[in-house]
């Protein structure tokens, strides 16, 4: 379930950040950096460009107060900015064209999941390797579907896809992380329990 909640920022808070109060628009950064800075940090790869997209989430949010309209959740405004975002990032030609010389300069994934095998159980760095195995396509419909609740309609219409595009890179997807969360798993064909008569 999607970490994104209404439930630590007061309308009151809306308000006063609208008019530039630095207290109250602290407040609305502290309510959601963490699920900001997570959503950002499974889609984008590399640590230093999620950080990145989720600074650029929170300048968004910030300067974007007055077309908040209120009809809808704030946590779910704030969550399709840093969405938003990372699907920007993505999609950049600038960021495509020059990939391969950030993995040539960076080789930060594993300092990552260095950290994570320090602080989380072995399954959780298992399903880090895994996620990061995934395309970058991948992984966001994942992390989209399984995680925040998007729908397929919606993850398709994000990546400019149908929701039968969305459903088909799920199934690959999971396909893919059981092959690499259960490498020695005996695979067994389901074949039809054999009857006498």
């Amino acid at each position: 379930m999607s970490a994104f909640s209404d439930s630590d920022v007061a309308v009151d808070a809306l308000v006063r950040a609208r008019s530039g109060d630095t207290t109250a628009q602290a407040a609305i950064y502290r309510a959601f950096e963490r699920p900001v800075r997570t959503l950002a940090r499974r889609l984008v790869p590399g640590a230093a460009a999620a950080e990145d997209v989720a600074q650029d989430v929170f300048v968004d949010v910030l300067e974007k107060l007055d077309q908040y309209d209120g009809r809808g959740s704030f946590a779910g405004w704030v969550r399709s900015i840093a969405v938003n975002r990372c699907l920007m990032y993505l999609r950049s030609p600038w960021r495509r064209g020059l990939g391969w010389v950030e993995s040539l300069v960076t080789g930060d994934a594993d300092a990552d999941l260095e950290r994570a095998a320090q602080c989380c159980s072995g399954d959780a760095v298992d399903l880090e390797r895994a996620l990061a195995r995934l395309g970058e396509t991948a992984r966001a419909v994942v992390w989209l579907h399984d995680v925040e609740g998007y729908t397929h309609a919606e993850i398709g219409a994000l990546l400019g896809g149908s929701a039968s595009f969305s459903k088909s890179q799920l199934a690959r997807a999971h396909a893919r992380l059981r092959e690499l969360l259960e490498p020695d798993a005996e695979r067994t064909i389901c074949m039809p329990a054999q009857t006498s008569f």
